[in-house]
């Protein structure tokens, strides 16, 4: 089985250096390769190829530092035994790549740095998805786009208990307000995700200076009409041209091969996607974490731009897993969905 992938990175219009980082790897070699800007064949091979974005945040260039950080440790881990990698395997590689970014951050000059990561490992008609933060990864499957991974983030959350539309989140002051990050804490919950391959599929991971920008219908065409080297300047383009407020990075990769089953017309993308371990938070009252630059500040009478905002983070429980909303006490659940609008400035739905 094969991949025919690009990727492209841009620092955007208003940033003067890029925190973003993406890398491409043939796990049998260990070979990263350098695709920028350029479409590539890859063989899938016995162990995989892994696809990555990484996010970072915190001042005085320390968030270049975690997203390289965080996808050197990753490449690391998953090349140096001669198997091939499990999910498992893609989890600990994640969790590791954590710690080492949380020990140099214990550095004055890089206190409070952290990174979003997103990695897809395609092995053999499989795809394991790892996430931990916002960056985004999609699937384009028989002309319909569907986002595989879960914004980690307080937005998200308040989607996800009916309070907010997911038209309103797209506006909503904090939106880069996220849950948790790759370095902030000594351990974090990955979100591990599995997805059985079909002839023809498309792979895309993105920062969210791309999704920011461009919404999820006009991803559809952009990555309906055109390959993936297009794909990813077309992308890159548009969020310029809407502002580019923020670095922007873009994957897109089409799977390739006759070992892969034909798309079944009746077949939905939830029957070949199986959610392995979500992420699920809830505000943790006695702690609260950010990039030590960066405060936690929402105005009330103007909202913050989301993609010329930096990358906040607010740390939340994750273990034990909470109760769900519904199953909730009434009066612990309104109390807590109460706090999260507090924190991002959100008038409260009227009864």
């Amino acid at each position: 089985m094969k991949v025919l992938v690009c990727a492209q990175t841009d620092v955007g219009r208003a940033r003067k250096t890029n925190e973003d980082a993406c890398s491409i790897t043939e796990l049998e070699s260990g070979t990263v390769i350098d695709l920028q800007g350029a479409d590539h064949t890859l063989d899938v091979g016995h162990k995989g190829v892994l696809l990555a974005v990484s996010d970072g945040m915190g001042g005085h260039q320390a968030g270049e530092v975690a997203s390289a950080l965080v996808l050197e440790s990753l490449q690391r881990e998953l090349t140096q035994d001669a198997k091939a990698p499990t999910h498992k395997q893609l989890e600990e590689a994640v969790l590791r790549a954590n710690r080492r970014v949380h020990n140099a951050a214990r550095s004055a000059e890089r206190h409070g740095m952290g990174a979003t990561l997103t990695a897809i490992m395609i092995k053999g008609t499989e795809a394991f998805i790892a996430e931990v933060g916002d960056s985004r990864g999609y699937l384009l499957r028989n002309g319909r786009l569907r986002q595989v991974t879960r914004d980690q983030s307080m937005v998200q959350m308040l989607v996800d208990q009916g309070v907010m539309s997911e038209a309103d989140a797209r506006k909503a002051p904090g939106k880069n307000v996220i849950l948790q990050a790759v370095g902030l804490a000594p351990d974090v919950r990955v979100a591990i995700g599995r997805l059985e391959l079909r002839r023809g599929d498309r792979l895309m991971l993105c920062s969210d200076g791309v999704t920011n920008q461009i919404t999820d219908d006009e991803l559809r065409q952009i990555l309906t009409s055109s390959p993936p080297r297009e794909s990813c300047e077309t992308m890159i383009a548009l969020a310029n041209e809407r502002g580019g407020d923020d670095n922007e990075t873009v994957i897109v990769a089409d799977v390739l091969g006759e070992d892969l089953a034909e798309v079944d017309e009746y077949e939905t993308v939830t029957s070949t996607f199986e959610v392995l371990q979500a992420f699920e938070a809830r505000p943790n009252k006695q702690r609260r974490r950010t990039p030590a630059s960066v405060p936690i500040t929402h105005p009330t009478t103007q909202p913050v731009q989301p993609a010329a905002a930096p990358e906040q983070v607010i740390e939340m429980e994750a273990s034990p897993p909470p109760l769900q909303a519904a199953e909730a006490p009434p009066a612990e659940r309104r109390g807590w969905i109460t706090s999260l609008l507090d924190r991002l400035k959100i008038d409260r739905p009227k009864r």
